[in-house]
């Protein structure tokens, strides 16, 4: 048991460089393939960071979700909703501070309903959140009737600034924050009991039981996190678009998922780490702004998706072979 341990750490350790190798070997490709090396001129870095953060926040929480052994295919619908309900906040003049606070509730009752459905309905999460994605989908549709509506809030400039203001006139915030939700989540996962509950409960449930850890808590914390992430995600895209729309967001549950894998999270939980999940959503964000760059046509950026996520997967297959015959 102590060697296996020891094998599947060395195996984490090593999608960890491996997915460290890959990102250099983008960015150098990248870099000099792009026409004008527009790829890391500065305008292109600033978008990058402003722009994909969003996105890679969630994927943390969503690599957080598969190492306890769940998947969530719904944070694309839920973003839309939570980006509405802080929209509905800024309609009724309340301050954006608060109508954050507001949205991040929302989210995570969202979360927790998803994760209580999941445990104590013994369902398979692929289908919970499958269900969910539609619904809060279908609901966001019907309440906002399908059109945009401006959510304005730049009278609020210490909110703008916090959110989607620039440190030093050249970093933006948003990747300020996507930092920030790294090292908090990596310190949960790595420094504390309760990632322990969670590498444990995605590993195998019945033992984690056993050991006395409420496995359903823990996987509805985890959920709960999720969509707490695609709240707060929705305050700063809504913030920086001083618009709401209920099409944000579509698409992004397999790009979230690809990230994860991408970055040695096993499909199986159990087995993952917060740097690896950190490194994989930087690829996946990389890899879709250098397609743009590129004036590729939009459908590329699927081929490229659908490539990745299958040489994940067959990757990740092979790696738990090697655990099973050691």
């Amino acid at each position: 048991m102590a060697s296996e341990s020891k094998l599947s750490r060395l195996i984490v350790s090593f999608r960890n460089v491996g997915a460290l190798a890959i990102l250099v070997i983008l960015v150098v490709m990248f870099a000099i393939f792009t026409p004008k090396n527009a790829f890391i001129g500065r305008a292109n870095i600033q978008s990058m960071l402003a722009l994909g953060s969003e996105f890679m926040i969630i994927a943390l929480g969503v690599g957080l979700l598969m190492i306890a052994g769940e998947f969530d295919l719904s944070i694309g619908s839920v973003l839309a909703f939570c980006a509405l309900i802080f929209t509905w906040t800024i309609e009724l003049g309340i301050n954006p501070f608060y109508g954050t606070l507001i949205t991040l509730v929302c989210g995570s009752l969202v979360g927790m309903l998803h994760g209580f459905i999941t445990v104590k309905g013994k369902i398979v999460s692929f289908v919970t959140t499958l269900g969910g994605m539609m619904f809060w989908r279908g609901l966001t549709l019907i309440l906002s009737e399908g059109v945009m509506r401006p959510a304005q809030t730049t009278e609020f400039t210490a909110f703008q600034a916090l959110t989607t203001g620039k440190l030093g006139g050249y970093f933006p915030a948003q990747g300020i924050w996507f930092l920030i939700v790294a090292i908090v989540l990596w310190a949960v996962l790595h420094k504390r009991r309760f990632g322990n509950w969670i590498y444990s409960t995605g590993d195998n449930k019945m033992a984690a039981r056993s050991m006395c850890i409420n496995t359903d808590l823990v996987k509805i914390v985890c959920f709960m996190i999720v969509s707490c992430l695609c709240a707060f995600a929705a305050v700063i895209q809504t913030t920086r678009l001083a618009a709401f729309s209920s099409r944000v967001g579509t698409g992004w549950e397999l790009r979230a998922i690809a990230a994860a894998v991408v970055g040695g999270t096993s499909l199986r939980g159990g087995r993952g780490s917060m740097i690896g999940i950190f490194l994989g959503a930087l690829i996946i964000m990389i890899i879709e702004n250098a397609l743009v760059i590129a004036r590729l046509p939009y459908e590329w950026t699927y081929m490229a998706f659908g490539f990745v996520i299958m040489f994940s997967v067959l990757l990740d297959l092979v790696i738990e072979k090697q655990l099973q015959r050691a």
